[in-house]
């Protein structure tokens, strides 16, 4: 005995299929949203939705005064563009890979240019190991030609490896920096090999976790008076002219 068995349209197939589809792209739509807002947060230190968060990061504006005295202040042993005396401080929490990093560069280095002996730049390392496998390296070699050439070969490296970001990181392309910078590549390549600073990266970052900082660039304006702003993320120039105008008050 022959059965015969029930044979579906096409229609029926679309009828059992379309929800299917439309379960499974809602799903893969929700996990890329999930990527998206992760990597929001970690590089440009601001989430993407206004979740609560309990670390200083999230907005711009001036501290309480029990959050500014987390926020360690500029000593001789910063990595700094100006001078101790200066009126304001720019305190940069920064990774060598992040692409905005690399925007916020010359954002600060515009603020230099025009503010002159009033502002000082304070670069401190906050690599993100996680999303930037260069970044503590590039941290690193940075500290041997701080160490090998002094705080001037220190700036010039670091200008060298953000303006040519796409090329720099990596181990020939760091040494290229660093004789750019003009640090002999044999006495670079024995410092780099030897991750002989790599205490300061950590000092840096444990310094920043302490402040709040929670992705890069994570950013502070600092008056003599001790009061501190938090600028988070890659604003531009005139965002943060305007807080350190409020700052040299």
């Amino acid at each position: 005995m022959s059965v015969s068995l029930p044979k579906l349209s096409n229609k029926g197939l679309l009828d059992k299929f379309v929800p299917v589809l439309l379960v499974l792209t809602i799903i893969l739509a929700g996990a890329v949203g999930a990527l998206w807002q992760k990597v929001t947060v970690l590089e440009k230190g601001t989430p993407s939705t206004g979740s609560p968060t309990d670390t200083v990061g999230d907005t711009s504006g001036k501290l309480t005064a029990d959050e500014a005295s987390k926020l360690e202040k500029p000593s001789d042993k910063d990595h700094i563009r100006g001078s101790l005396n200066a009126e304001v401080f720019l305190i940069e929490y920064s990774d060598y890979q992040c692409p905005f990093c690399k925007t916020f560069d010359t954002t600060a280095q515009q603020a230099v240019a025009e503010y002159g002996d009033k502002l000082a730049w304070v670069y401190r390392h906050f690599p993100l190991d996680t999303l930037h496998p260069w970044a503590r390296p590039a941290a690193n070699a940075a500290e041997c030609v701080s160490a090998l050439g002094g705080n001037d070969a220190f700036w010039k490296f670091s200008d060298y490896v953000f303006a040519n970001q796409e090329t720099t990181l990596s181990e020939a392309g760091l040494k290229t920096a660093a004789t750019k910078a003009g640090v002999k590549a044999a006495d670079f390549s024995s410092c780099y090999a030897a991750k002989k600073y790599e205490n300061i990266v950590d000092a840096d970052y444990q310094s920043g976790s302490n402040a709040g900082v929670n992705g890069t660039p994570g950013n502070y304006i600092m008056n003599k008076n001790g009061d501190v702003w938090l600028v988070p993320g890659a604003v531009p120039f005139e965002s943060l002219k305007v807080t350190i105008e409020e700052a040299l008050k």
